[in-house]
């Protein structure tokens, strides 16, 4: 018989952490988190990296609910998922204490 011996914040931290493993992704969070809402073509002028490498990027931090995108043609809008932001705060906390 199987047991599961990973934890569901276990599993959540490490989401995460592999989203926020890379210098681009925490600087992406760290400019949205200062600001309420950034448009896609505002991150490419900011970053040296092709639109593509940097779409790559947003959909990791997406895909792990750190930022979230709402479309308004032709841009897309992204903020924090505020929510999910404090959530993945409270785990890294909770998770260096010990």
């Amino acid at each position: 018989m199987y047991k599961e011996v990973l934890t569901v914040k276990q599993k959540k931290i490490a989401r995460y952490a592999k989203a926020m493993g890379h210098p681009i992704r925490m600087y992406i969070l760290e400019l949205l988190s200062k600001q309420s809402c950034c448009y896609s073509g505002d991150l490419t002028e900011e970053l040296p990296i092709a639109k593509s490498t940097l779409s790559q990027h947003l959909k990791e931090l997406k895909d792990a609910g750190l930022i979230q995108g709402e479309i308004e043609a032709p841009k897309i809008k992204y903020c924090v998922n505020k929510e999910n932001w404090e959530e993945a705060q409270n785990l890294f906390r909770e998770f260096l204490k010990l």
